[in-house]
């Protein structure tokens, strides 16, 4: 299949049709494999067994024997029930025969009465047939093929799911040990949840294809091959005429599945434009809500729904005409059948035995082919799983960290050195990480790697341990290349602190004890104590048996460092390697564990990567990196000297620094009180600052670099600043609650929604109703044939035919129309509903504050995927899914209403066995959905262990314990496999005795009918007529239980929904609420702002902003990244309120402002601005959604944004479509189009976001010439990193840490020479 197909499934009975496709989404392969491949299926079927032992094959033959023989078990009680039927009708005969006055039985012959003109005779004496007697016979043949089906089902099943079980386990354990066994690349080539999901999923698969379902295909086959020879030996003539009228089905059932395709792909194709929008608007939500365009938004997606709505009801109408034409055709073949077999019966060549053995042959044959094809499906999918997995199984791995191979060193010195490395990372093969780089690293050294993020820092580090190979040149220890050591051993000299270490879900002496293997507990201690760690872990009530719970979150930052360092201690490394390892830490735990590190370094090769200058002063070597090169080393000093990348990196450091420990001082006197009320949020983070401070009061104020919190510039995100580590584990909660569980929406609130159809519901209810009544109405016309058979006239017997033939096609034709009603009228219903949801969803979504889309659970992804699955999902609770219920209830009823009204007692026994019956066929509806929810849950600690392993590869492999986790994953897989066992004797028994009752219930009721035919004087034909109309609503009744799954998916998706319309936003969009003022002039002020996003609340962006703007006045601010310039700009927006401190605009306080009436005097263009794949036109009149604009307007906005002259050199002009996101335009061009929206609603103030930093000089300038031209008579906000751009700006204010450092005019800062004038002289690019 190509990536990102839509594949059809076969078409399910009606009312499944919700799911009648699947997009399965493209598997993601490497890029560096050339291609990507799709998981086509290149493993025969045969090939699944490859891993069956001797005892496997023997099962596998014991169970198709079994299974075959199990399938030609009903052919066989087809014979029984026609010499049945034969008994039964000579009995009639007979009984008409001596009802007759003129007759009489003697020595059991019927024979002419010797004197006719004697009176009548009572009808006594000894009847010809005992039919009693008879019927026991029967009923024996029946228990006993019931017994018999029920053995062989129970082996026919245990057998082979027992010999799959055998078989998974080894696959399991086979894979995980490759995947274990492969290199890091590989890894990043495949997504760690892909390889989870083919764990457990793919597995499952090739389980599903070798277990039962193997035997029930058997048995299947079996039973219509036998069905179709015993039509053929039984009466060849009938059955070729039944498989004359056979094509009409197929042909039907072709055409419907080939409508329902190009239905379901032109539905597809129609949603996707209204999935594109959603996706599009989601994507670019900041846009759509600064510029007001959220209901603007919500109609065009209702818009692009209305085609999808289309299609859906066109499906449901054809799906409705071909179930009823197939039911049609059926009730025909049903009247040709018994108007031509009756035929034969009069012209004495059949019996009536013989009539219906081949008519049920045929019948029950062709069905059981029909219920073999979704056994295939499920091979299909498992050779496709197991392509995959054995394609896995088989890799060679390019870097074996489980091979013997390669040199062992008797001495190590320690001297490492990269000649000329250039490498890449197999995933992303068109960046070049490492550049020709050259380093030496001397024994006994310690040697420090600085330098932006992206250069080749860690890169470096992990070539050394080996998880890569460079592409070119080589790295050598003591002088030998690193690829001809052995793997496991040069990992085992190698100790690493990572910056977030790793540690596994077990005790703390566990956790140091995997630095390495049969350590004793005193050289734990020691290491311990050289950690620093000790104190703290005595200080624990279990010591060092405390669980460190899973990825170690019981411990703060400090402790998991510590202990990290013990186990990196332990294994007595000749090479330390540390990554940043005291970035993620606050100043207290920072001191200890930079004391702990000193410590360790002393006497081995150490190399250390830090952002935070403080750290790394005092290595022995300090080496420069800058894009993959090394360009320079040196000591401190020296590099200070040198002025290049460590230079700067420095200076932007320590500026922030001097800045920040000034207001902390003035923060630590004035704040002593509201750190109670914050230190849920950003109190710790305020204590470990204050704690900072005192350190720093005493020592090194004066000195250059302060004991710094700031991180390097351009390492930014979550890790920036100091955390003080509690409030981390909070924070790691949301991660793993991926979905929270909600209760199912109650079906009343479902219909609400669905009211507005009821009339349609009301019709299509009509339908069901009477379709229901057609199974019971079958069994009557049934019975009616049989009972003509025992008609002694000729002439009266061939128009009873005659006349019931005709009313199976009346019933038919009936059915063709109620059919049709049934499925147009629910399809309507349920599309309707799901337009209706989807736009409530949509602009309940929009309505949503910023805040809630930076969750990862609401990416714009997983939000169209929610409009898409779950609104459609819904339709299950309703519609078709009523239908289904009022068919099924009308067949029980009436069938249930017929048998009593015939006989009320044969009724009563059958009736004791319709609940085996109808659990029969809910348990086979169950077996089909299978074990897989017990499997999962006993597959649950094997997967823990792989999740674990496989989520901290790298940590495993630099330990070298890649054996261990394998050897815990296979003793956790014994107790699925146990399981698997008991549930395969569980799993036979069960289906035997679902066989089995149809068999028993036949023989008690047909003995029973006996008994009342001769002692109450039943009519033979109402035996018949009451139990296939019982036993046809049983099925019913199984197979309405069989939708109840869908039916709690629609309730769970439907509460999924609700939960999002009932979401109440923080920041309402939709409400007119709030001040509104007519002589707006923008002003605008912060007032002691301080802020942290949503989704870090362990991260201060703002910490106490200060600044003010005059009307008409250009503010300008610059700093490094992350310095809270952005943000800044998005509390004005209202996009998010401070946590405290305001913004007062104007004086009011935006808080209480009308959000709409705010933003609507805000005009914004960004760095990348985001346009919408529509034409030049519309994306200029998106700028003001309150009203309709005039091309003039547009126009005009144009001039000013000197954009009209290149629109005018298109062909189209102002028509001109933009292509998505704007892809068809270069950025200056996207840049004066955002400008033109901007202006176009003249705005009060204007926001410039590093508007012009991405363009070329020569589109810079016109841009630039764009917006001073738009800042006239407007209050601006400019962010900037390029310092020419905003010399020329009323207030410049320099930010750093989230507040402002200096602010006033460019000629003022200049002389301050401050944090400003440092960074105009250097020229360096603020980042």
């Amino acid at each position: 299949m190509p990536v990102g197909s839509v594949r059809l499934h076969s078409i399910k009975k009606l009312g499944q049709d919700n799911n009648a496709y699947d997009v399965t989404d493209g598997m993601y392969v490497c890029v560096a494999k050339g291609k990507a491949e799709q998981p086509a299926i290149r493993i025969g079927f045969f090939q699944l067994f490859r891993f069956a032992g001797r005892r496997d094959v023997l099962m596998m033959v014991g169970g198709s024997v079994c299974a075959i023989l199990h399938g030609s078990a009903q052919p066989l009680m087809l014979l029984v029930f026609g010499m049945l039927t034969d008994t039964f009708i000579d009995y009639d005969i007979e009984l008409n025969e001596l009802r007759d006055e003129r007759k009489e039985c003697v020595n059991n012959t019927i024979q002419w009465k010797r004197n006719h003109t004697s009176t009548q005779n009572s009808i006594n004496g000894s009847m010809i047939l005992n039919i009693e007697y008879e019927m026991t016979n029967f009923a024996y043949y029946y228990v006993a093929i019931g017994i018999a089906v029920f053995i062989l089902g129970y082996f026919q099943i245990s057998l082979w799911v027992t010999s799959a079980a055998r078989q998974v386990q080894i696959i399991r354990r086979l894979y995980f040990s490759q995947v274990m066994r492969m290199e890091i690349g590989w890894f990043d080539c495949n997504s760690v949840g892909e390889l989870n999901t083919r764990m457990s999923d793919d597995i499952n698969k090739i389980n599903d294809a070798i277990s039962d379902r193997v035997s029930i295909f058997i048995q299947r086959f079996t039973t219509f091959v036998c069905g179709f020879s015993m039509g053929f030996i039984g009466g060849w003539k009938l059955t070729l005429v039944i498989l004359a009228a056979s094509p009409l089905i197929g042909v039907g059932a072709g055409l419907m599945a080939l409508f329902v395709a190009r239905l379901t792909g032109m539905e597809l194709q129609a949603y996707a434009k209204a999935g594109a929008v959603a996706d599009e608007v989601l994507s670019s939500i900041r846009t759509v809500a600064a510029f007001g365009g959220e209901l603007k938004e919500v109609e065009r997606y209702d818009r692009n729904l209305i085609a999808a709505q289309r299609w859906g009801i066109r499906k449901g109408l054809i799906m409705g005409f071909f179930t009823g034409y197939m039911w049609f055709v059926i009730f025909l073949c049903y009247a040709l059948a018994f108007w031509y077999g009756s035929g034969l019966v009069l012209d004495l060549e059949y019996t009536p035995g013989t009539l219906l053995q081949v008519f049920f042959g045929v019948l029950i044959g062709a069905m059981n082919l029909g219920q073999a094809s979704p056994c295939l499906e499920a091979f299909a999918a498992g050779r496709g799983a197991a392509t995959i997995i054995f394609e896995t199984i088989d890799r060679k791995p390019e870097i074996d960290c489980m091979s013997e191979s390669g040199y062992k060193l008797d001495r190590v010195k320690g001297d490492l050195e990269f000649h000329n490395v250039t490498f890449h990372y197999p995933a992303r093969p068109e960046v070049k990480i490492l550049d020709q780089l050259s380093v030496a690293v001397k024994t006994g050294e310690t040697t420090a790697f600085v330098g932006p993020s992206g250069a080749g820092k860690s890169t470096a580090v992990q070539l050394i341990q080996r998880f890569y190979d460079p592409k070119d040149g080589m790295v050598t220890l003591d002088g030998h290349d690193i690829r001809g050591l052995n793997i496991q051993w040069l990992r085992s000299l190698i100790g690493i602190v990572e910056q977030e270490p790793v540690l596994f879900a077990t005790t703390i002496a566990e956790n140091i004890r995997y630095g390495r293997p049969g350590v004793s507990m005193d050289d734990i201690i020691a290491a311990a104590k050289e950690a620093n760690a000790y104190s703290f872990i005595m200080d624990l009530p279990r010591r060092f048996d405390t669980l460190v719970g899973e990825g170690g979150g019981q411990m703060s930052g400090g402790q998991k460092q510590r202990i990290a360092i013990a186990r990196a201690l332990v294994r007595n490394p000749r090479l330390l390697l540390l990554d940043m390892a005291t970035s993620a830490l606050d100043n207290e735990s920072e001191a200890v564990v930079q004391q702990a590190l000193d410590k360790v370094r002393m006497g081995r090769t150490t190399i250390s990567i830090a952002h935070r200058l403080s750290t790394i002063r005092n290595a022995d070597v300090i080496v420069g990196f800058e894009r993959g090169r090394a360009v320079e080393r040196g000591k401190h000093e020296e590099l200070m000297e040198r002025k290049g990348v460590y230079f700067t990196l420095v200076t932007l450091q320590s500026q922030g620094d001097k800045a920040l420990n000034e207001k902390a001082r003035q923060m630590a006197d004035a704040e002593e009180d509201s750190v109670s009320l914050r230190l849920s949020r950003a109190g710790s983070y305020r204590a470990s600052l204050r704690a900072s401070i005192r350190q720093r009061s005493r020592s090194q104020l004066s000195h250059l670099i302060p004991e710094s919190v700031v991180p390097m510039a351009g390492e930014l995100g979550p890790r920036a600043y100091s955390v003080s580590q509690p409030d981390k584990t909070q924070n790691a909660i949301p991660e793993e609650e991926e979905e929270e569980p909600v209760e199912p929406a109650p079906v009343a609130r479902i219909l609400k929604y669905n009211m507005p159809e009821w009339p349609y519901m009301l019709f299509g209810s009509f339908g069901a109703a009477v379709n229901g009544g057609v199974n019971p109405v079958y069994s009557l016309l049934f019975s009616q044939i049989l009972a003509t058979f025992s008609i002694q006239d000729p002439d009266i017997q061939k128009r009873e035919i005659d006349g019931i033939c005709l009313f199976f096609v009346v019933v038919g034709a009936l059915t063709f129309f109620t059919q049709m009603i049934q499925g147009y009228a629910f399809s309507k219903s349920g599309e309707l509903l799901t337009r209706r949801l989807r736009r409530l969803g949509f602009r309940a979504m929009l309505g949503q504050e910023i805040g809630w889309f930076d969750d990862h659970r609401n990416s714009p992804g997983a939000l169209t995927t929610r409009l898409a699955t779950d609104a459609s999902q819904v339709q299950g609770a309703t519609g078709s899914q009523i239908g289904m219920i009022v068919n099924s209830l009308t067949n029980i009823g009436v069938s249930i209403i017929i048998s009593f009204y015939f006989s009320w007692k044969l009724t009563l026994v059958i009736l004791c066995f319709l609940p085996f019956i109808a659990l029969s066929g809910g348990f086979q509806a169950k077996m089909l959905t299978g074990f897989a929810k017990q499997d999962k849950a006993a597959m649950e600690s094997a997967g823990r262990i792989s999740g674990e392993a496989l989520n901290n590869i790298r940590t495993i492999a630099g330990l070298g314990k890649e054996s261990t986790f394998v050897e815990l994953y296979n003793a956790q897989l014994d107790g699925p496999y146990h399981a698997a066992i008991k549930k395969a004797h569980v799993y036979g028994a069960c289906y035997g005795f679902a066989q089995c009752v149809v068999f028993l219930a036949n023989s008690a009721s047909y003995r029973f009918g006996g008994y009342l035919v001769q002692n109450e004087g039943l009519h033979f034909s109402m035996v018949f007529r009451v139990i296939s109309a019982i036993v046809t609503s049983g099925t019913s009744l199984g197979r309405a239980s069989s939708y109840t799954p869908d039916y709690a998916k629609a309730k769970i998706s439907a509460a999924r929904f609700f939960q999002l319309l009932d979401q109440v936003p923080k920041i309402s969009v939709y409400s007119n609420k709030g001040e509104k003022w007519d002589n707006f002039r923008g002003d605008v002020e912060f007032i002691d702002c301080k802020f942290t996003y949503p989704t870090r609340p362990d991260m201060q962006v703002l910490n106490g902003l200060n600044v003010t703007v005059k009307p008409g006045q250009t503010l300008a601010f610059v700093g490094s990244s992350g310095c809270g310039k952005s943000t800044s700009v998005q509390l004005l927006e209202r996009f998010y309120d401070p946590d405290m401190g305001r913004v007062l605009i104007d004086g009011h306080e935006s808080t209480r402002v009308s959000v709409p009436f705010l933003r609507s005097k805000i005009g914004i263009v960004s760095q990348e601005p985001i346009l919408f794949d529509c034409s030049i036109a519309d994306n200029i009149r998106y700028g003001d959604n309150s009203r309709e604009i005039s091309m003039n307007d547009v126009m005009s906005a144009a001039k000013k944004a000197q954009l009209h002259s290149f629109v005018m050199a298109l062909p189209e002009k102002y028509d001109t479509h933009v292509g998505s996101q704007g892809s068809q335009l270069s950025r200056g061009q996207k840049q004066r189009i955002a400008i033109a929206r901007a202006i176009i609603r003249d705005p009060k103030i204007l926001l410039l976001d590093e508007a012009t930093s991405a363009l070329d000089t020569e589109s810079e300038k016109t841009v630039q010439e764009a917006l001073d031209k738009a800042r006239e008579g407007r209050t601006c906000i400019v962010i900037a990193h390029r310092l020419s751009t905003i010399q020329n700006a009323d207030i410049i204010a320099v930010m750093a840490r989230g507040f402002v450092i200096e602010k006033g005019p460019h000629d003022q800062l200049m002389a301050l020479k401050g944090a400003y004038y440092k960074l105009v002289t250097t020229g360096a690019p603020i980042s």
